[in-house]
């Protein structure tokens, strides 16, 4: 268990589930993904009936932590934290709402793809600098961003790994709508009391025919876990790497 994610448990069935490592621009660790996973995995059976992920003020999440990361990373085989994670994703049973300030980089950009609703603040800065990294995508956002964006804004966000603020984000769908700070996370939470006051079956089955079926997710999540881990393991990605670090 790690204090990195705070847990807060609403009478309602709300869960707010807090990225709270703010002196690394809450970089997700192993123990992080772990926390963050078991809330989602473990949802039904806990009562749950939505999850809101948030982070602090002006920061969602900056990505993986890269040390952490590439110590616990055998490959992209599912085997690590961070693509557990992932891969729960595509699986979850309950409604998930992300309010996001800041920074939202690489994970922090993909997960929110596979939220059911998302609120950002004026100043959310997404981006996804996989290529940059000599990696490829990941959580299957090379099959969803291109079904939402377009082929050709997908290709500058994923090959050119150009950034974009909330109202880019709210233009393509990736978001609801943009907030002000201050009324940031009471938006999220209010949506998601909304979402947790409805009739439970009735709202499970709208979710799961809005989402379709998560086969094809699963395997756009394997194919591209497949290339991550060849790539984590090349030359460029060790170059690419070694600069980040030093750099940082």
């Amino acid at each position: 268990m790690t204090d990195h994610v705070s847990i807060a448990r609403h009478d309602n069935g709300v869960v707010l589930v807090r990225m709270n490592r703010l002196d690394k621009k809450n970089a997700l660790t192993g123990d992080m993904y772990d926390r963050m996973r078991g809330v989602i995995e473990n949802a039904p059976a806990e009562g749950t009936r939505a999850v809101v992920f948030a982070g602090g003020p002006g920061v969602f999440t900056s990505g993986n932590d890269i040390a952490d990361f590439m110590a616990r990373s055998s490959g992209g085989d599912g085997a690590s934290p961070a693509f557990r994670f992932i891969k729960a994703l595509a699986t979850v049973e309950v409604p998930m709402i992300a309010a996001i300030d800041g920074l939202a980089i690489g994970v922090g950009t993909t997960m929110v793809l596979h939220m059911d609703l998302a609120y950002a603040s004026p100043r959310a800065q997404f981006r996804m600098p996989f290529v940059d990294l000599g990696l490829v995508p990941e959580a299957a956002s090379s099959l969803l961003l291109p079904q939402l964006a377009g082929f050709k804004k997908a290709s500058e966000y994923l090959m050119l790994a150009d950034g974009f603020g909330a109202r880019e984000a709210v233009e393509m769908g990736m978001i609801n709508a943009e907030v002000p700070e201050a009324e940031l996370e009471a938006k999220a939470l209010d949506a998601a009391a909304r979402l947790a006051a409805k009739p439970p079956q009735a709202l499970a089955h709208t979710r799961r025919l809005i989402r379709g079926g998560a086969e094809a997710l699963r395997r756009r999540m394997d194919e591209e876990g497949v290339l991550f881990g060849q790539q984590l393991m090349s030359d460029e990605a060790r170059k690419a790497f070694a600069a980040f670090m030093t750099r940082k």
